[in-house]
């Protein structure tokens, strides 16, 4: 196990950021934490890395106590915050060098992260001339110096650009294969592109766990259908669990149902019973996006 989080709480005066979260993560697999602002998303980081303790609860990081062992789960964890803290009058290779020596490691390692994270090209420039996007990669090549078995990211792609996106994203999909990674973000579409599964967070509880496919199927479904000829809603809204119906253009349905079976069946058993010919039948799962938003809404 990974990381292990066993009711766990945090207070910040007598406000409660985080209220009795529990859930655990294997390895290698990437995980989405997900929540508005203000949800508790950063606070559960920074215990994790034993930043800050927790009011009340456990926490285990590779089998390691975040409380009683610090030491070893800060040598197992690789953490970029969200706001990554850069010395900026510093070149990349001679911060990586600083980082290295406090980790105690081979300094040959970081010859091998700039590599992996794609700062070749920029090695030699000084970390104020970099841009947002390697800037980025800069902290993640931090993170990654000493080897970790656990890398959480707190936001790892704000501010970046279309390219970049799909940069990072493609570096963080690699070290996923290997290595756990537990990672924050408000873009959803990096969710979906990168992760297997999504804990969402709202007013310091947990309101989902599940692999994305799952939250999917769980919530609803649309079945789009077009007929050769037009029906009136009524009829549609007679199929069992259906939620709505609406008539998106000539004789095109978008029919929702709230229910993880496939009511494709039910559909084409309808046309048939009505003697309707089906000219298209296909499937569409809700976003993530709107998933998201019923959950913390």
């Amino acid at each position: 196990m990974s990381i292990e989080v066993i009711g766990i709480s945090k207070l910040y005066g007598t406000q409660k950021a985080l209220n009795n979260v529990s859930f655990k993560v294997n390895k290698p697999e990437i995980v989405g934490f997900l929540g508005p602002n203000g949800a508790g998303k950063s606070t559960m980081m920074k215990i994790l890395t034993t930043f800050i303790p927790p009011t009340e609860g456990v926490a285990k990081v590779n089998g390691h106590d975040i409380a009683k062992e610090t030491l070893l789960v800060q040598q197992k964890v690789g953490y970029l915050p969200e706001h990554n803290p850069l010395y900026l009058d510093l070149f990349v290779k001679e911060y990586l060098s600083f980082n290295a020596s406090i980790y105690n490691i081979d300094k040959t390692r970081i010859n091998d992260v700039i590599e992996l994270t794609g700062l070749t090209p920029e090695m030699h420039k000084k970390i104020g001339q970099l841009s947002k996007g390697y800037r980025q990669r800069v902290g993640l090549a931090t993170a990654l110096l000493h080897d970790p078995e656990v890398l959480i990211l707190d936001e790892p792609t704000t501010g970046l650009d279309p390219n970049q996106l799909i940069e990072i994203r493609d570096l963080i999909k690699t070290i996923g294969k290997t290595k756990t990674v537990f990672l924050s973000t408000h873009i959803m579409q990096e969710v979906e592109a990168m992760c297997e599964r999504v804990i969402i967070i709202n007013k310091g509880e947990i309101v989902a766990d599940k692999k994305l496919h799952q939250l999917r199927d769980e919530k609803e479904q649309t079945v789009i259908v077009e007929f050769d000829f037009r029906i009136e809603d009524a009829f549609l809204l007679r199929l069992p669990k259906v939620q709505s119906v609406k008539n998106t253009y000539g004789f095109v349905y978008e029919i929702t149902f709230k229910t993880s079976e496939d009511m494709r069946s039910h559909v084409f058993d309808f046309a048939h019973d009505n003697e309707l010919k089906i000219l298209q039948l296909n499937q569409k799962n809700a976003s993530l996006e709107s998933l998201f938003k019923d959950l913390t809404t």
